[in-house]
């Protein structure tokens, strides 16, 4: 066999090179079998394709049979390799047909060759073939979907089917056994009447089409959700890409709705929950009235059995029952383990509202307090003094606090609440939902407190409560005591609160109180009776029965109490303090007066009272003094302007703080002060730290009419911090003077006999207190005790006293119109006079005598202090009884300003 024969010629190399002649390809054609040529198509992977060389034009006639060939190999090469074998078949057989008219296959070539080749036409065909394919997946599911539908429901027909038949055999089972045994008991006892057996027997057999309606009922209601899942899903892939990119899709649109209507709604869980129950219940109950023979109410009650316990479908019977109640069942357990979520949800969330503060205050007629500080404890307290005549109160305060911190905080407020109750809530007062929260259209009075730190941002959170409380869509029963740092922000809050706002300037307040006990020793304390409601306090009353009485003939009128001043109608409602005698008290006049509480006094009939002389005339004094004024305040300059007015010319005051000297005239002048307008005092500077001791002693401490020691504004927002550098400046500047007077020699000889103690250097202190007046301010009450058991200085607790005046206000608001004017640089104020201005040495005077004495100088005597007493007499008692007076003694009066 010669080579040709013994190897069949290779499809590739006929793709590579064309034939020598047309004899070897017929030989090679005739001599190589279909079969084999088959073969070496599967077995044998061609190396190449299709060759970019071109084919000779003197190609014999013949040499489209193998171009036909190569063209069939290149369109399959657009195919998966493993797909080879089978296209090589196919082009084969089609090439041996196209052999037998050669003459057919030429004309064929040129239209086959740039279709076969052609990759791009193959290439935009393929986004149509996943199209379709896509398409036929979807087809594929619902043709599944509806078959198993299909399924289940021929399923569902025979399995009611064979329960039937099995239930109606039990049933002709039953009643074979009945009828035999009334026929045993007819042929025992008496004959039988037939027509009474014919109207017993009457069975009525169930309706099955009904019963296997309700079943396909109860199925396609299971179904149901399923389908539609699968139709939105279906809906959503369908969408063209550049819609999708554009809007989202109906299952996301569908579930976002869910998600806003559960979270929306406030009863939304409970009502889905209650509707997956109801319907549980009735597609159960249906289930039941297919497996059954049982009715319809029948079914349900059971469904709602199985729903309630899982355990009551033991005692089903049957394969069919059973599966339905064990399905009910399954149901139940969800449900009802839903249903123990949400209830332990809303229960927890209930309890964190609670502990957090956030449920609503069902109250009226109470104090509401809005913010927290430092003076919250004092207020409390005061507030709690003034409600216990009423049997307790009810105060709520309002901060942006945890509620947990601030209960816990008001606990270790050490005093007593006496039946008063304080309710803390967490919120905002700039919020309206968290003013609607505390009640606070019902509530009788409004303190808004300042914050600690800069008194600018303070007043401005003030300003914005203010306006908030303004639009409270109810209205305001109660009136609103606002806290302000800065006495240039009080007009601005009138403005915005208008009738309703009464305003305490807390610095103000407090830094004229201390020129007035700087001036006047022993007045910080008559102040501390008077604010409080521990002792006695301020009251305006109407009394009919005064009416047409002079208010000289008022004075002597009340035992129990003391007028100061009259609300006069025909003013409208303008109180005037300490009044002529000569005024007379018209129709609708109240009288305002200083009481132990606003019930324990009253007018009696006008007694008779000696009206003497006064000893001598009152000069006013005008001598030159010397203040010393340690530490910086933000509104030292409205003190300084105070002092000018107040103090005689020449007066000199002194400035000791650590701001540089520099930088005081550009405080000043930025406070309002204007320097070349001072009348009355020179100022002097002096830079240095009030608690080193070189940096006292370089100032003439001994010299000094009145000290006074500011709290710092560097310290001001700690009270401990703030206090302690008051103390240690006290005692330094104490000592200092105690070594500079010249009789300590003597007390510290005495003191080197004996051993130094502690008493030893506090009575030099207390030598040296003799010889200039020391004011320290106090912002913790617990430093109180240290100042006041040593006896050295005077103090003002701020920050009670300004709890004081803020509680006294929202008592009765009237009351801010006389703290204004007896702080105020024009007007009356209080004054500690001397007794020998009244009486003389060893004279015997009631009180009343004392008091109409003091008239004639148009003066109010409001209480005394015996001498070498610690504390004064406000409202004494016993106004008629006589006793002997000392000249040392000392009153407290109300008059005008010297």
């Amino acid at each position: 066999m010669d080579s040709n024969e013994s190897s069949p010629p290779s499809v590739s190399r006929d793709w590579f090179f064309p034939s020598p002649s047309p004899s070897f390809i017929h030989s090679s054609a005739t001599a190589t079998s279909t079969a084999d040529h088959h073969r070496h198509h599967l077995h044998k992977t061609p190396t190449r394709r299709f060759s970019t060389y071109s084919r000779p034009s003197n190609a014999p006639a013949a040499s489209p049979v193998h171009t036909t060939s190569s063209s069939s190999a290149a369109f399959s090469s657009h195919r998966d390799l493993k797909y080879a074998g089978f296209s090589r078949r196919t082009n084969f057989s089609r090439r041996y047909q196209r052999s037998l008219t050669p003459e057919a296959a030429v004309p064929s070539l040129t239209q086959q060759i740039p279709q076969k080749c052609d990759v791009s036409d193959d290439k935009t065909s393929v986004p149509s073939k996943f199209t379709d394919l896509a398409g036929g997946r979807l087809k594929f599911r619902w043709h599944m979907a509806f078959l198993v539908a299909l399924l289940i429901t021929t399923f569902s027909s025979l399995l009611h089917k064979n329960i039937s038949l099995h239930n109606q055999a039990n049933d002709l089972q039953a009643q074979i056994t009945k009828l035999n045994g009334r026929l045993q008991s007819c042929n025992l006892l008496e004959p039988m009447d037939f027509d009474d057996l014919n109207s017993q027997e009457g069975i009525s057999y169930p309706n099955k089409s009904l019963k296997t309606i309700a079943l396909v009922v109860s199925v396609t209601l299971l179904s149901l959700p399923f389908i539609f899942l699968k139709y939105v899903e279906y809906i959503s892939k369908s969408k063209s890409p550049d819609n999708l990119k554009e809007e989202a899709s109906l299952n996301k649109q569908l579930a976002y709705k869910v998600d806003v209507f559960l979270s929306v709604r406030p009863y939304s869980k409970p009502l889905a929950l209650l509707v997956a129950t109801l319907l549980l219940i009735g597609v159960g109950g249906l289930a039941l009235f297919g497996v059954t023979d049982d009715s319809l109410a029948d079914c349900l009650w059971l469904s709602w059995s199985y729903v309630a316990d899982s355990g009551n479908h033991a005692n089903s019977e049957g394969v069919g029952p059973r599966l339905v109640s064990v399905s009910i069942s399954f149901g139940g357990m969800l449900i009802f383990a839903m249903m123990l979520g949400l209830v332990t949800d809303a229960i927890s969330e209930k309890f964190d509202s609670l502990r957090k503060g956030r449920s609503e205050v069902v109250k009226k007629d109470h104090t509401l307090i809005l913010g927290w500080s430092d003076k919250l404890g004092s207020l409390l307290n005061q507030l709690a003094i003034a409600n216990e005549s009423l049997g307790g109160g009810i105060v709520v305060v309002m901060a942006e606090r945890d509620k947990e911190e601030m209960e816990l905080d008001i606990a270790k407020m050490e005093f007593d609440f006496r039946q008063t109750s304080v309710i803390c809530r967490s919120g905002s007062p700039l919020i309206l939902a968290d003013l609607k929260k505390v009640s606070v259209s019902k509530a009788r009075a409004i303190i808004v407190l300042a914050e600690d730190g800069n008194a600018d941002q303070s007043d401005a959170r003030a300003l914005r409560t203010v306006l908030s409380l303004t639009g409270v869509k109810d209205g305001l029963r109660g009136h609103i005591v606002v806290e302000l740092g800065d006495l240039d922000n009080e007009v601005l809050v009138k403005l915005v609160g208008g009738d309703l706002v009464e305003t305490v300037v807390a610095h103000d307040v407090i830094g004229r109180l201390m020129i007035q006990c700087a001036r006047q020793p022993g007045l910080a304390q008559v102040w501390e009776d008077i604010l409080g409601f521990e002792n006695c306090e301020f009251y305006i009353k109407r009394w009919p029965q005064l009416d047409g009485m002079q208010f000289e003939d008022a004075l002597i009128s009340f035992p129990d109490a003391i007028p100061c001043g009259v609300k006069s109608a025909s003013c409208g409602g303008k109180i005037i303090l300490n009044p002529d005698e000569s005024y007379v008290l018209q129709e609708g006049d109240e009288v305002l007066v200083i009481a132990e509480d606003d019930d324990t006094y009253a007018p009696v009939a006008l007694p008779t009272v000696w009206r003497g002389n006064l000893p001598k005339e009152f000069v006013v004094p005008n001598s030159v003094e010397k203040i010393l004024l340690c530490g910086w305040r933000r509104d030292i300059e409205d003190m300084i302007t105070v002092l000018d007015a107040f103090l005689a010319p020449g007066s000199e005051l002194w400035m000791f703080n650590e701001v540089v000297e520099g930088v005081r005239e550009h405080k000043l002048i930025d406070g309002g002060l204007d320097i070349e307008r001072l009348m009355n005092i020179t100022l002097v500077h002096r830079e240095g730290n009030a608690v080193i001791r070189r940096h006292l002693e370089s100032l003439p401490l001994e010299s000094f009419d009145s000290i006074l020691i500011l709290a710092d504004e560097s310290v001001e927002d700690s009270a401990i911090q703030a206090d302690s550098r008051s103390l240690a400046t006290l005692l330094l500047i104490r000592d200092i003077q105690a070594k500079r007077l010249p009789y300590r020699e003597a007390k510290a000889f005495q003191g080197r006999k004996g051993s130094f103690s502690q008493g030893s250097w506090i009575g030099e202190m207390q030598q040296a207190s003799d010889k200039s007046v020391i004011i320290s301010e106090i912002l913790d009450p617990r430093t109180k005790n240290l100042l006041s058991m040593s006896r050295i200085s005077d103090y003002v607790l701020s920050n009670e006293l300004v709890s004081m005046a803020l509680a006294m206000v929202a008592e009765d608001r009237q009351i801010n119109d006389v703290l204004e004017e007896l702080f105020a640089e024009e007007g009356n104020e209080m004054h500690i006079r001397q007794a020998d201005l009244y009486l003389k040495e060893g004279e015997e005077l009631s009180f009343y005598e004392i008091l109409l004495r003091a008239r004639q100088r148009r003066e109010i005597v409001i209480g005394y202090r015996i001498d070498n007493a610690q504390k004064a007499v406000i409202n004494p008692p016993g106004k008629l009884e006589k006793r002997r007076w000392s000249v040392k003694d000392v009153f407290v009066v109300i008059a005008e300003k010297e």
